[in-house]
Order: C-alpha cells, then sequence, then structure tokens
C-alpha cells in the first residue's frame, strides 16, 4: 500500500528524495490553501486538502527507508526556503537585512543539525 522505491536505489538517496518530494508536496498545498483563502475558492481549498493527504502518504512511505528525524529535518529545511521564496517573488512579501541573517541562521543551523545526525556514531539511514 505504501510507495516502493527501486531495490537498485541506495538509502542516502532514496531519502534525499523523499525530502525533496515532501518539501514540494508541501509548499504545492501551502499554496493552494493560500490561494484558497485569497480567492475565497472551494476548488483551490479542495486541491490543498488532496494534497496534505498525499503529504502525508508520501511521509509515511519514506519511513521505510530513512529515520524519522532525517527525513523530518531535510524536508522542513527545503521547505523553509521554498517557503520565503514563494512568499518574496508570488506575494511581494520583502524582508529586511535582519530577518534574512536571521533565516540564514536558522537554515544554517538546521542544516548542521540534518549533517549531524546523519554522521553521527551509531547512525543508521535505514
Amino acid at each position: 500500500m505504501l510507495l516502493r522505491a527501486p531495490a537498485t536505489w541506495p538509502t542516502p538517496l532514496i531519502a534525499v528524495v523523499a525530502m525533496v518530494l515532501l518539501a514540494a508536496v508541501d509548499l504545492a498545498s501551502t499554496y493552494a490553501t493560500k490561494e484558497a483563502v485569497v480567492r475565497r475558492s472551494l476548488p483551490w481549498a479542495a486541491t490543498g486538502a488532496v494534497l496534505f493527504v498525499l503529504l502525508f502518504y508520501i511521509y509515511a512511505s519514506s519511513l521505510q527507508y530513512a529515520e524519522l528525524t532525517l527525513v523530518t529535518l531535510g524536508w522542513i529545511v527545503i521547505l523553509q526556503v521554498g517557503v520565503v521564496v514563494l512568499d518574496r517573488f508570488r506575494y511581494g512579501q520583502l524582508l529586511g537585512p535582519d530577518k534574512w541573517a536571521a533565516i540564514g541562521l536558522i537554515i544554517g543551523a538546521q542544516v548542521y543539525l540534518l549533517l549531524a545526525s546523519a554522521s553521527a556514531p551509531g547512525a543508521t539511514v535505514s
């Protein structure tokens, strides 16, 4: 019932693909939901709901191959970059230098946590 990756793919590749796919579906569902609110549109809201259900189906499937912490942190880091880019270019949100510095610091810390958890002694990606 869950999605299966090709048997020839190495586990780290599957984990990275899962993170990117989760972030893309999450960003698409977020966009659909935002458009539903802005336009007061039921079709956009339904699209967002379906995409959120798909998101958790992909999430559950990804946990066959990678640890919960690794997949979640990678997904969130990629998603945060996507949300900032979406807000900037689709909705015209302008951020000052102090906010960009904070975003950089937070994402840098999350990337550090992601890489540190993946390379910690005894850590397995399975």
